[in-house]
This record gives structure tokens, sequence and C-alpha cells, in this order.
């Protein structure tokens, strides 16, 4: 055992892929260099974490930043700031930015933005379209990139490949896990006139159950057809949840903090706030969600953080945009729920650093094991705090739990072995660095 470590975490209770228990931790430069008892040991500096729990660092794999396009929302640093304030130590950022990321230039561009101006680490989807299938097998392995990301459904931006044959011209060059927006673009033109102008409970009315249930009916049969791994994105109905896991075997499964956390009773006092691609549903559909964590069905938790303004979101439905930012709150939401009962710690520890690192192949991140990223995430499940839109980092300053109390409060983000974050406030200057995956080294 080395004697002298850069940092120990002191008195903590991790919680970890071999269960949960007081264990120090030891760290040189980025890595973590030893578990157990370390008080005999020396370092440049000591952490007392006594009282808190020590999480592998979160990592939030659907989270929309905005850059370049659209900074008056969201930009590449307020994002990640954002994420760090609520404990999330890695991101993947979505590719309906202007311009769209859909080749190596807008790649490149977005992980040279992103290098030592994000606060966490990164990686960028790729959209796939019509266009670029044939340079898929190119796109998916080049550095930051987190793999192929489709839209069947139309939503904020442009990107689109709502046709079978689209979709199996992607499927058939990935080698990588593709993830999709599932819901059936086809319905949903059919199903327009059904929105009701200045009434935002339409919107899932609108965008019924069977638009997701029908695309992702056909996207498991393409993806099975062509033999290819696949990830459905927000999941949000309780039939896709039956479906997905007849087909677990090929298809994982995300679901989000505000499906799991919101209804659509919430309309009433949210109104266009709570308007989302695929919509926030009734109860019945929210519960079901819970079935499908409690029963191992659903693999990871995302936020799809999705900010815009609330001038943006005041306009009248239709014309208000679809989001809510989310990357912040993800955290404390998630730990108010394991205080309440509805999960394990250790079940969101799978859900939000085991269960990204094992569906897409990410390196040295995950779970805390010696050789691996020190990036961790320090909660204190007894700290009660009232969400406010002003504690928000975001650019577009709201959120939709403003004024809910939680009871679990990230408290210590730690990326690579620097505290980038620690009772609220910046602490580090930004160094985030892209995510690297296995299968792209």
């Amino acid at each position: 055992m080395p004697q002298a470590f850069d940092l120990i975490i002191k008195g903590g209770t991790l919680v970890n892929h071999d269960g949960e228990g007081l264990r120090d931790i030891g760290i040189i430069a980025d890595r973590i260099a030893e578990i157990g008892d370390l008080s005999s040991a020396s370092a440049a500096a000591t952490l007392n974490a006594t009282g808190l729990h020590i999480l592998p660092g979160v990592i939030d794999t659907q989270v929309h930043f905005r850059e370049p396009g659209f900074p008056h929302k969201e930009d590449l640093e307020s994002g990640s700031r954002a994420a760090v304030l609520g404990g999330v130590t890695a991101v993947f950022e979505m590719p309906n930015t202007n311009p769209l990321t859909t080749g190596a230039a807008e790649l490149a561009d977005k992980v040279r933005r992103a290098h030592h101006r994000m606060h966490c680490d990164f990686a960028f989807w790729v959209g796939g379209t019509h266009d670029n299938a044939e340079h898929i097998p190119e796109l998916e392995r080049l550095p930051g990139a987190a793999g192929i990301k489709v839209f069947m459904g139309s939503s904020t931006g442009t990107l689109l490949v709502e046709d079978d044959a689209g979709v199996g011209a992607i499927l058939s060059k990935t080698r990588r896990r593709a993830a999709f927006h599932s819901e059936d673009e086809f319905r949903l033109n059919e199903r327009k006139a059904l929105r009701v102008a200045g009434d935002p409970t339409s919107h899932p009315i609108w965008r019924d159950e069977a638009s997701a249930l029908m695309c992702t009916e056909r996207l498991l049969r393409i993806a099975r057809e062509k033999g290819a791994a696949i990830h459905v994105l927000h999941v949000s109905t309780a039939e896709e949840i039956d479906l997905l896991a007849l087909n677990k075997d090929i298809a994982s499964v995300e679901v989000t903090t505000h499906h799991l956390t919101l209804s659509a009773d919430d309309y009433a006092r949210l109104g266009t706030r709570l308007q989302m691609n695929p919509p926030v549903r009734g109860p019945r559909h929210r519960d079901h969600l819970w079935y499908g964590l409690d029963q191992g069905i659903v693999d990871i938790l995302g936020s799809d953080h999705a900010p815009h303004t609330l001038e943006e979101k005041a306009k009248p439905y239709p014309q208000s945009p679809s989001g809510m930012p989310g990357v912040q709150t993800l955290v404390p939401i998630m730990l108010d729920h394991v205080n309440a009962g509805r999960l394990s710690l250790a079940r969101l520890v799978d859900l939000t650093s085991a269960g990204p690192a094992r569906l897409f192949g990410i390196a040295r991140k995950g779970r805390v094991a010696v050789g691996f990223d020190a990036d961790l995430t320090l909660v204190d499940l007894k700290r009660e705090v009232t969400i406010t839109d002003a504690a928000m980092a975001s650019r577009c300053g709201w959120t939709p739990y403003a004024g809910q109390t939680v009871r679990g409060w990230p408290i210590g983000t730690l990326v690579r072995g620097k505290m980038v974050m620690w009772e609220g406030e910046l602490t580090a200057p930004s160094t985030g660095e892209p995510v690297r995956f296995v299968d792209a080294l």
C-alpha cells in the first residue's frame, strides 16, 4: 500500500459495487489508489467525510446543453456548472444543436469548446441521419463520441429519421449501442389537430401512448433484423416497459427523473413548464415506470436536461417549446426517493454510475476501484433543502421542482481527483476532459 497520497477521504460510507460500509479512499493524481483503512497513511490533504455517503461519480447520459446555437438557453460551461453543483461528474450531450452534431467536424468543434471549459467530463452523441449512415463506423469511434443518437419522432431541432429504411440503414452500420428517441412521427403528424391552443394538457393526448409504443415496436423489430444493440431513451409508458422486458437481449432502457416524479396532474400547477417530449403522462404510467425500475427492467436514469427560458416557456401552447432543466436536480430528487423508500442507495448507484459504464463501455468510470478515475459524488442523506429557482446554475434560471423540500443533498463533487464542488460552491477551475470508451480506444 502506498504510504503517501495526494488526498485521503476519511470516515465516509462508501456505496459501491461490492456493498456499503465505512471505508477510506486514497487518491494519487487523478486515480483511486487505495480503498480501506488508511488511518496510518499520510496525505497532502485529508477530507473528513464522517456522516456522508460516497457514491461513484454520477453519470448523466442525456443532457442538452444547447451549444452551439442557443447560448441564451444554456452553454457547455453553464450546463456543466449545474451538473457538478448537482453531484454529476460526467455527461453525454445531445446532437440537436445548431449546427447539428452529425459529422466529424461538428463533433471536434464541440470537444474543442468543452475541453477545460466544462466543469465535468463529457461525451457527445452524434446524430444519425439519412445522409451520414455510411460514415457511422468512423463517427461512433471518434474521440469524445458517446455513440449514435436517432430521433424517430420530431422534438426540439430538425434531426429526424422517421422511416424504417432510414433506421435500418443506421443500425446496419452501428457497432456500439445506439440511442433512440422513440415516438412515431407518422402518428404524431396525423394527430396534430388534437392539440388545443392554450391548453398544454392536450400535449399527452396529441403525443399519446400509442405514438411511443408503436415506434418502440418498430424499433425493436428493425434492431433484431439488423443484429444491433439499442438504447431507448426516456421511456414514458407502462406498455413500453412491458414490451422492453421481453427484449432485454437487444434493448436497454432509460427513464428520467421527471417521468418518475411528476404526472399529468401537475399541468394544473406547472402549465407549459411541464411540457416534454415524450410527455409527462398520467399516474398509471409513472407508477409502472417504478415497477420497471423495481424489477430491473430499467437500466439507467437520465435527466434529459433540456432548458428553455421562462419567456419561451410562457408562449401559449403549442407555440411553447418542449423541455425542462434537470441535471442539477437529478441527484437530490432521487435521494429524496431513496429516503422515501422507493429505491435503495445501491440501486441508485447502479442506475447512475455502474449502469452507464456497463451499457456504453465507459473506460475507468462507474465504480470506485483502484486504477479507476477518482470521480466521486458525496451526499448527505439527512440534509433537507428546499429547491429554489435562484439556486439553479442553468442559464434558463428555473426548475419544475421549485418549492419542493427534499431529504438528501449532494455535498461534494470530485472529478478525476479534483474537488470541483463543495457545499454548493465551485472549488476548482474547469478541467473537463472527454470520456473514454473501451470500444473506441
